[in-house]
């Protein structure tokens, strides 16, 4: 298939478009980006609504959510691979049509299958695009400017989580669920519109895209799903099941992640020994040497657990345990993601002159004090719950402020530039992993906890004791937020100034 890159490779559009172009192709991925996390976070505030057209239990309905990060989470894994072979455009196109695809055909499904499968699909596309702005970021952009970039990246790419929710509330009330997956529609076709102008068909690092290159390591991507989807539905039967069913599929998932690490040490030796072998492993593990980076792996992936499992569990608390409306729940967390926003424009700044790990420890600090205090909300207080849920809520997202500019790039910054698309594509898998592990945790923990008190999360009820199991689930993130600070302070023994 012929291609224009004599006139869209990135050395021409930098000529074209003057110093101005490294912005205009952040925007571009930006936009992309925008669409892919809106997909991620705004379908649950439509779950209570789903769950009772389609007559779903809590663990069934979850995997709306956990369904999409687990799909997500393992195709992270290949976004190297297609950058490689396909390279920016081509790839970053393909996975905003086949977002928009999921979009669509989970607003006209039927049937629950359906919606789970455009979910997937959805996942898919999110998983590969989420790694770029991390890689473009630190290829595009000189040390003194990449905490910067960072920054505004974030606080563009957190406004469509920060508003989706509230004009998501709208759109259930008025609407129903359906409309939903719809929202991601204008933001794809504005991000294919982008991608055509300012998305270079470059690979990573100015070489042409290779089609006859390398090819995937589909052993390695196989047992990465297997384990995946193991450990997601092991964590699902874990309650229901702790001694059949359970079991086996989290022994299968210790497996099939035990053979992978096998498989990829075997691969990386093979590949050092032979650079021209046709196969190059999945995840690349001499990133881990780098101490840097593998702490900064651990507190991605704790990360991961609280980010994720918060996102699912504060619009499920508001409705089935406060009794909230879902408009009502997108207008309080409205002024947390603007909070968010700003937050993370003031320290990608800061990420350019403060150390990585007091960044991130703040944020975890933050973050940790915001889900225990979700505990103090008494419902025999109705005055007082609406400002309390708000001013939590800020609290969190100021400490997410400090930590999604800082995490990645301060973790990246020892790595040589030939590894930055596989340490990016490596540090989103495991948030994401976390992510995955924290949403189905979450779901699993609040059931449990329901169960122990006496009641059902889809039968309405203002007993106490029915707030206790929500308490007692943030008291568990909280106690996962703690536990990343551990890692986040070891980040300080590896703390190098950036070269320019």
């Amino acid at each position: 298939m012929p291609t224009n890159a004599p006139d869209h490779s990135i050395a021409a559009l930098r000529v074209r478009h003057g110093d101005r172009y490294r912005w205009l192709l952040l925007l571009s991925v930006m936009v992309g980006t925008m669409a892919s996390i809106m997909s991620s976070t705004i379908i649950n505030v439509a779950i209570p609504d789903m769950s009772r057209y389609f007559v779903l239990g809590q663990e069934r309905a979850q995997w709306v959510t956990s369904g999409f990060m687990a799909a997500m989470t393992v195709s992270m894994l290949t976004t190297p691979w297609l950058l490689s072979r396909y390279g920016y455009r081509r790839t970053y196109s393909g996975c905003m049509w086949l977002l928009l695809a999921g979009g669509v055909a989970g607003g006209l499904a039927q049937h629950f299958p359906l919606v789970l499968a455009a979910r997937v699909a959805e996942g898919l596309a999110a998983g590969v695009v989420q790694p770029i702005p991390a890689i473009i970021i630190l290829r595009a952009f000189e040390p003194h400017e990449q905490g910067r970039a960072s920054g505004i990246f974030g606080m563009g790419v957190v406004l469509a989580p920060a508003i989706g929710p509230s004009i998501g509330g709208l759109l259930v009330d008025g609407l129903g669920w359906r409309s939903i997956f719809y929202m991601v529609v204008p933001f794809c076709l504005a991000s294919l519109w982008l991608a055509r102008r300012y998305v270079p068909t470059n690979a990573p690092g100015g070489a042409a895209a290779n089609p006859q290159g390398a090819g995937l390591d589909w052993p390695g991507l196989m047992l990465a799903t297997v384990g995946t989807l193991c450990l997601l539905n092991g964590l699902v039967e874990l309650h229901s099941n702790p001694a059949g069913t359970a079991s086996v599929l989290l022994l299968s998932a210790a497996l099939a992640v035990g053979a992978f690490v096998l498989l990829q040490r075997r691969m990386l030796k093979s590949h050092n020994r032979r650079p021209t072998l046709n196969v190059a492993p999945l995840m690349n593990l001499s990133l881990f040497a780098d101490r840097r980076f593998a702490m900064g792996s651990i507190v991605a992936f704790i990360y991961g657990i609280a980010l994720f499992g918060s996102t699912y569990l504060l619009p499920v608390y508001m409705q089935m345990g406060l009794g909230l409306s879902p408009s009502y729940v997108g207008s309080i967390l409205l002024p947390a993601g603007l909070v968010l926003a700003v937050t993370i424009a003031m320290v990608g700044r800061m990420a350019d002159r403060q150390p990585t790990h007091r960044l991130v420890s703040i944020g975890l600090v933050l973050l940790t004090a915001s889900f225990a205090l979700m505990t103090t909300i008494d419902p025999g207080r109705p005055e007082a719950i609406i400002p309390l849920l708000v001013i939590w809520a800020i609290l969190g997202r100021i400490g997410l402020g400090f930590i999604l500019p800082s995490l990645n790039i301060g973790a990246m910054r020892g790595l040589g530039h030939t590894h930055i698309p596989q340490g990016s594509s490596v540090i989103n898998f495991l948030r994401m992993l976390g992510g995955a592990a924290g949403v189905s945790l979450c779901g699993i923990v609040l059931e449990w906890r329901i169960t122990a008190h006496g009641f059902r999360l889809d039968t309405a009820s203002d007993n106490p004791a029915r707030l206790a199991a929500f308490n007692e689930t943030f008291l568990m993130l909280a106690a996962v937020c703690a536990l990343a600070l551990l890692a986040a302070l070891r980040l300080r023994e590896n703390q190098i100034p950036a070269k320019s």
